[in-house]
């Protein structure tokens, strides 16, 4: 991958819009650390959480707003559009539509995202799923 960091989160958004978690090396490292609690570190971990995500909501989108790059730091706010067609975090389908946004920041070694850090309004989307976040935490 370049050194261009939107090159870089393109890359990562074409990955979620062509739902094809084979291209994660392309954007992200081996030892890919997470610290969104519901992502384990390693791109492994980090392919099965997006597989999750892809068999919950087989429509989703992603649109990319805004790129920031400083440094060995890149971040980016994204919109994300989708049916619940699958269980997701233990709530069953509800074939409801789903709009959220997430605020991402990864840190950046050797051209590859190797850290994240993201912030989500969850009881927004539990919100939208019918569910409450109590509900959802004990599934």
């Amino acid at each position: 991958m370049s050194n261009n960091p939107h090159a870089l989160i393109q890359s990562f958004v074409d990955m979620i819009n062509n739902h094809d978690v084979s291209t994660m090396e392309e954007h992200t490292a081996p030892g890919h650390i997470d610290h969104n609690p519901g992502v384990a570190d390693g791109i492994e971990a980090n392919r099965a959480f997006w597989t999750q995500v892809f068999t919950a909501f087989p429509d989703l989108k992603a649109v990319l707003h805004d790129v920031i790059a400083e440094g060995n730091r890149v971040a980016a706010r994204l919109e994300y559009s989708a049916t619940h067609q699958g269980t997701f975090l233990g709530i069953p389908a509800t074939g409801r539509p789903v709009n959220f946004q997430s605020i991402d920041i990864w840190r950046v070694a050797d051209g590859l995202l190797a850290e994240h850090w993201d912030q989500l309004n969850m009881d927004d989307l539990f919100r939208q799923l019918g569910a409450t976040p109590a509900a959802a935490a004990q599934a």
